[in-house]
């Protein structure tokens, strides 16, 4: 063999290896991220409640309006508190809240926040303990994934994982990882992952930043190293001859 021949082969084997190294290097990147098969925004959501029977008159809010914890939402005027008042069997400082000889009482926000949904109008009869409005609390945004993985990938999440969030707009905001549910099927683990981000957490609850707001969420996995992959694949291969 010509010396010629002999440094075409060496530039050869050395181009192969360069190959060789970046596809295991880029094989080994696709890894290290997992997109959700679902994602939402959500929040914690509190409803609003009567203390005793009786009918709504007036209603204070509308689905999106933004409230107080202890802000007035209803009224809600009830003659069996009227009775009950009258006969001293209960006071006005024992229910906490504002209420007129004729048993017309005040039904106030429990948290800060947005107004979900008014369920119950002007007019409808309630009984006590029925949820009029629900209100999502501010400050509460969270975003909830669903990703369907391995279950080797599966053991490279962890609470505190990074999270990338595509909003609606296209803009990225960066999440952590605080909760993992699991449920494996045929296999894989569909994995249910609730995301908190400092960003969401400020946003005022409106617009795109609303419960069920569709997102997408990547999911950051641990890096196990440039070769894991492919060392990854040996391990199948082998155990699927029973090595």
């Amino acid at each position: 063999m010509t010396w010629a021949n002999r440094i075409r082969l060496g530039l050869g084997l050395v181009v192969v290896l360069a190959v060789v190294a970046v596809c295991t290097v880029a094989f080994n990147q696709r890894q290290l991220r997992a997109e959700s098969t679902s994602a939402s925004i959500d929040a914690q959501r509190y409803a609003v409640g009567t203390i005793y029977a009786g009918t709504i008159v007036e209603q204070l809010v509308e689905a999106g309006d933004e409230v107080e914890a202890g802000e007035t939402l209803f009224r809600v005027r009830s003659p069996l508190l009227a009775r009950d008042l009258a006969s001293e069997y209960i006071t006005a400082a024992d229910l906490g809240v504002a209420v007129d000889a004729d048993g017309t009482f005040a039904v106030p926000a429990t948290v800060d926040g947005t107004v979900a949904d008014v369920i119950s109008p002007v007019g409808d009869f309630a009984q006590s303990g029925h949820v009029l409005a629900t209100v999502d609390r501010a400050g509460t945004l969270t975003v909830t994934a669903e990703f369907t993985l391995t279950p080797r990938d599966y053991g490279r999440i962890a609470a505190g994982a990074a999270v990338d969030i595509l909003l609606p707009d296209d803009r990225t905001i960066r999440g952590a990882v605080t909760e993992i549910d699991v449920e494996t099927i045929e296999g894989r683990a569909t994995s249910t992952i609730t995301i908190e981000s400092v960003t969401l957490e400020k946003q005022a609850i409106e617009g795109m930043y609303r419960p069920g707001t569709p997102v997408r969420a990547m999911l950051h996995l641990r890096d196990d190293g440039p070769l894991a992959g492919v060392v990854d694949m040996l391990r199948d291969s082998l155990r699927r001859i029973g090595l």
